[in-house]
């Protein structure tokens, strides 16, 4: 693994010390994004950025419960990047095009319209967090079957979707 990612994931362990289901999270989120941006063909640059986004997409949950009492998406999406870009700039090494990419990326994804996924990066984000939600919070098959038809559309997500949740046994 990169040395970069090691110290991030590091520095998410640190900020969400004592909630083991938040650090669990984000690992399967990048787990997810990882192996979804390697099927998909993703260009390296890109897929290590979706991985830094995917590590810290959630590293502002701490602070929206103390702020708002609340840990609903759009509050995620205010409070995560000052908290990332704080880890980015501590970590160093990181261009401010590549900061700014992560941030964006922090900074929406809760948002699924379709017209503002601007990229490749930005929908398997999206894949790799649904495909954890959907298990972690035990959705039922009508709310899994919407997720694969209105947000799913890699490949890759498609298949996972269908064989974690949707294959029927005999």
């Amino acid at each position: 693994m990169n040395r970069k990612l090691t110290e991030i994931i590091q520095a998410a362990v640190e900020i969400d010390a004592g909630d083991p289901k938040r650090i669990q999270h984000f690992l399967k989120v990048q787990s997810f994004a990882d192996y979804i941006a390697s099927r998909e063909n993703l260009p390296a640059e890109t897929s290590f950025l979706l991985e830094v986004a995917a590590i810290l997409h959630d590293i502002g949950i701490h602070a929206c419960e103390e702020k708002y009492h609340s840990t609903a998406g759009h509050y995620q999406e205010i409070e995560g990047p000052p908290i990332a870009r704080q880890i980015l700039d501590d970590i160093g090494g990181f261009t401010e095009a590549q900061i700014e990419r992560v941030l964006f990326l922090i900074a929406h994804h809760h948002t699924y319209d379709p017209k503002q996924i601007d990229g490749l990066d930005y929908q398997i984000l999206i894949e790799a967090d649904f495909l954890v939600n959907l298990y972690e919070d035990h959705s039922p098959e009508s709310a899994i079957v919407s997720a694969r038809d209105k947000i799913f559309k890699t490949n890759t997500g498609l298949s996972l979707i269908e064989q974690m949740f949707l294959v029927k046994s005999c």
